[in-house]
């Protein structure tokens, strides 16, 4: 810790200046320490209030020493609703607070940031964004598949399986013709409609895929099945959220950096 501790501080970085009055919309990454930014640590350290998601460990809120407030926000669970968590951070925001609105991934990527900044914008109170890694491309990362690499991927799709079989959905069969793999969000509860409608879309049964749960915590884990067998592997081994869905042949290449690495330790 003290090595950590010598090494950012001969980093040039102070970060700007949190004012009383102002919200900082910040993302927290995946959830292990280890995706902190040092702009984040460094609002944690100065927030006088925190307000923070279900996604977002709680040791992350030691660094900081401002009065809490969970707000909950995890898919298909008891939340609390987003008209009152944009009146709670204006209420601290208006008795001059600093105010930390703590999210889990990015505040951007599927976190609502930008209607909380619209409802800060619209009353006159100052915000900034702070980013985060998103989930999605962090999950991938400490799952050994790279989002996108040179003759597999020219493109990748960050999608929320959230509305999936409503009036609301995605036209999955749209994004299943574009060959380029995608990352779901919020899509474990409707991975049967998602994945029937891929198929139908024209995506091979054969098609890699993965369920990445709880990543860079010490709960995570890495499921990696093929499209046409991936909802019976949830279903057998008990896949509950926080879990992203990956599909497309970025997934294959996991096994194959598995396989040189063991080849490399065999000779």
């Amino acid at each position: 810790m003290t090595q950590l501790t010598d090494i950012i501080g001969r980093l040039d970085f102070e970060g700007e200046t949190f004012e009383p009055g102002h919200v900082w919309l910040a993302g927290a990454g995946p959830g292990g320490l280890g995706c902190l930014t040092l702009a984040v640590i460094a609002a944690l350290g100065a927030a006088d209030a925190i307000v923070y998601d279900a996604l977002v460990d709680p040791a992350v809120l030691e660094a900081g020493s401002g009065e809490r407030h969970f707000v909950g926000k995890r898919a298909g669970q008891p939340s609390v609703s987003q008209e009152a968590i944009n009146a709670l951070i204006i209420k601290l925001a208006r008795q001059g607070k600093r105010v930390l609105r703590l999210k889990g991934g990015d505040p951007n990527i599927f976190g609502r940031g930008g209607e909380e900044a619209f409802a800060l914008a619209r009353v006159g109170v100052p915000f900034r964004f702070l980013p985060g890694i998103t989930s999605g491309l962090g999950a991938l990362s400490q799952a050994s598949i790279p989002a996108t690499m040179r003759g597999v991927n020219k493109a990748i799709i960050l999608a929320t399986g959230h509305a999936a079989g409503s009036d609301d959905d995605l036209d999955w069969r749209a994004l299943a013709q574009t060959g380029q793999p995608m990352v779901i969000y919020m899509g474990l509860r409707n991975l049967p409609t998602i994945v029937a409608a891929l198929i139908s879309g024209g995506l091979a049964s054969e098609t890699p895929a993965a369920i990445l749960v709880a990543a860079s915590t010490a709960d995570e884990r890495v499921l990696v099945a093929d499209l046409g067998s991936i909802v019976a592997r949830a279903e057998v081994e008990r896949v509950a959220a926080p879990a992203l869905i990956v599909v497309g042949e970025i997934v294959a290449r996991r096994a194959e950096l598995a396989s040189i690495l063991q080849l490399g330790e065999a000779s």
